[in-house]
C-alpha cells in the first residue's frame, strides 16, 4: 500500500491506495485520509485506513462460473432433468392470485413483517388494512404484489435498471431510499434474525460495477445453463453484493422469479418455514461457493407449491 497525494487549488488531499489484480487488469482501492495533513497525522490515519481497505478486498466477491468452479457437467445435466418436471405445469389466473398472496406473505415475513397470511390476503384482495399493523408492513405488502405484476409484464431479464425498479416498486411508500443503491461509504453486515452474521455486503464503491458484471455473466450464460441454476446464482450473487440499504432479500427473491418466468418456468416461493435453511444456503454460497443447497431448496419449494396450489 502507498500514500497518494493529490494537489488542489488550496492544498493537498491524501489517500491510502492498494493495487490488486483482477484477471489481466490492475485495479485500486482508495481510502481518503484527509486534507493538508502532516506526516505524523498521515501515519496515525494509515492503519485504520489499511484495515478498511483489507475488509473491502475480502468482501469483493466475484461471480464464479458454475461449470468451471461450482458444479460438474453431470450435476448440471441432472438439474436440467429435474427442471423438466417443473416445466410441465403453469398457473391459472386463480392460482396466480393465490401464489402472489402466499409469496407476499412469506417474503415479507422472512424480513420481520408482522402481517398474518389472512391480513395479507385482505390487503391485496379488498384493500382492507388491519388497524393494529404498521403502515410500512402494509405498503410493502402492496409493493411486493405490484412487483410481481411488474415482472409478469416486463420483457427484461436482468439489468441494473430492473433491479432498481423492483426495489423502487416494493418500497416506494415505506423507504426514502427506494430505488437508490447504498451511498459511498455505507458498508453493511447482515444478520439472519438470530444474531448470527448471514453475509457481508460488497464495498459500496463497487456496487454498480458488480451488478453490471452480474448482468454480463447472466447474458453470457442465459442460453447455456438451466434456468433454476441461473436464478440461483443471480440471487445468491445479488445477496452477496447487497446493493441497497435494506430490502435486498425481497428484491433478490423477486429476481429469482423474474428469471424463471423469462424462461417459461413457473415461479417459486421461499417460505417462512424454510427461513433457517434459506439463510444456510446463503452462507454456503458466500463462504464455500456452494450453490447446491440453493438448488435443493428451490426444488423442495416447488414441490410444496404444487401441493398448496393443488397442481397435479
Amino acid at each position: 500500500m502507498f500514500v497518494e497525494e493529490r494537489k488542489t487549488d488550496s492544498g493537498k488531499k491524501y489517500y491510502l491506495v492498494k493495487s490488486y489484480r483482477e484477471g489481466t487488469k490492475v485495479k485500486k482501492f482508495r481510502e481518503y485520509l484527509g486534507y493538508n495533513l502532516s506526516k505524523t497525522k498521515i501515519q496515525v490515519l494509515k492503519e485504520p485506513a489499511k484495515e478498511r481497505i483489507q475488509y473491502k478486498i475480502a468482501n469483493l466477491r466475484k461471480i464464479k462460473d458454475p461449470l468451471k468452479n461450482l458444479l460438474s457437467k453431470e450435476e448440471i445435466e441432472r438439474i436440467r432433468e429435474l427442471q423438466k418436471e417443473i416445466q410441465i405445469f403453469h398457473l391459472s389466473k386463480e392460482q396466480w392470485i393465490k401464489f402472489t398472496e402466499q409469496f407476499t406473505y412469506n417474503t415479507n415475513a422472512i424480513e420481520g413483517s408482522t402481517l398474518e397470511e389472512k391480513e395479507v390476503r385482505e390487503i391485496l384482495e379488498k384493500n382492507k388494512w388491519p388497524i393494529d399493523k404498521s403502515k410500512e408492513d402494509i405498503s410493502e405488502a402492496q409493493g411486493v404484489k405490484e412487483a410481481i405484476d411488474y415482472i409478469r409484464e416486463t420483457k427484461e431479464h436482468l439489468s441494473v435498471e430492473i433491479i432498481r425498479e423492483i426495489h423502487r416498486i416494493v418500497f416506494k411508500n415505506s423507504k426514502p431510499f427506494a430505488g437508490l443503491f447504498r451511498p459511498r461509504g455505507l458498508e453493511v453486515v447482515v444478520s439472519n434474525g438470530f444474531g448470527e452474521i448471514a453475509h457481508r455486503g460488497a464495498p459500496s464503491t463497487h456496487v454498480i460495477e458488480l451488478l453490471e458484471e452480474l448482468t454480463e455473466w447472466y447474458n453470457k450464460y442465459k442460453s447455456k445453463y438451466p434456468p433454476i441454476l441461473l436464478a440461483a446464482v443471480v440471487h445468491n450473487q445479488f445477496e452477496n453484493i447487497h446493493p441497497f440499504q435494506d430490502g435486498n432479500g425481497r428484491v433478490g427473491r423477486i429476481l429469482i422469479n423474474n428469471i424463471l418466468l423469462k424462461h417459461k418456468i413457473p415461479p417459486v416461493d421461499i417460505t417462512l418455514e424454510k427461513r433457517i435453511e434459506y439463510y444456510h444456503t446463503l452462507q454456503e454460497y458466500e463462504n464455500n461457493q456452494n450453490i447446491r443447497p440453493t438448488i435443493e431448496l428451490l426444488l423442495k419449494e416447488y414441490k410444496a407449491l404444487r401441493k398448496k396450489l393443488n397442481i397435479k
